[in-house]
């Protein structure tokens, strides 16, 4: 993302509030009934809630909200690359677009928000 000057910003700079505003809104709606669906058969479960707990903190900085929204969403979406419904094989696309954001923002999930994440599994598994 650009710095200083708003008019030096690109367009999609410009939509980035818009389009994390929408990832935000779609990921609130659906991450816990999908995860509660699949956190039985997700190796990286703990991951995904660690993630949803840095992402709804608001501590953790916008953009490093923004790029956890999108992956999140990626993951309530119905619609992606390989369907879900194709056992471990079709929940490997969402892996991947959570290890990448995990690989660009992954220092800003806190010990509490994987100590969240797995006070909230164990939960789940109740």
């Amino acid at each position: 993302m650009s710095t200083g000057d708003i008019s030096q910003w690109t367009s999609a700079e410009m939509q980035l509030p818009t389009v994390a505003a929408a990832n935000e809104r779609r990921v609130r709606g659906g991450f816990w009934p999908k995860l509660r669906r699949h956190a039985a058969r997700l190796p990286f479960a703990h991951d995904l809630v660690a993630a949803w707990y840095c992402a709804t903190d608001p501590a953790t900085p916008f953009r490093v909200r923004a790029v956890l929204f999108g992956a999140l969403a990626y993951f309530v979406i119905p619609v992606d690359t390989v369907p879900d419904l194709l056992a471990v094989v079709g929940l490997s696309d969402d892996a991947s677009v959570l290890l990448a954001a995990l690989t660009v923002v992954g220092a800003h999930i806190t010990p509490n928000h994987r100590e969240k994440a797995a006070a909230t599994l164990r939960q789940l598994d109740r």
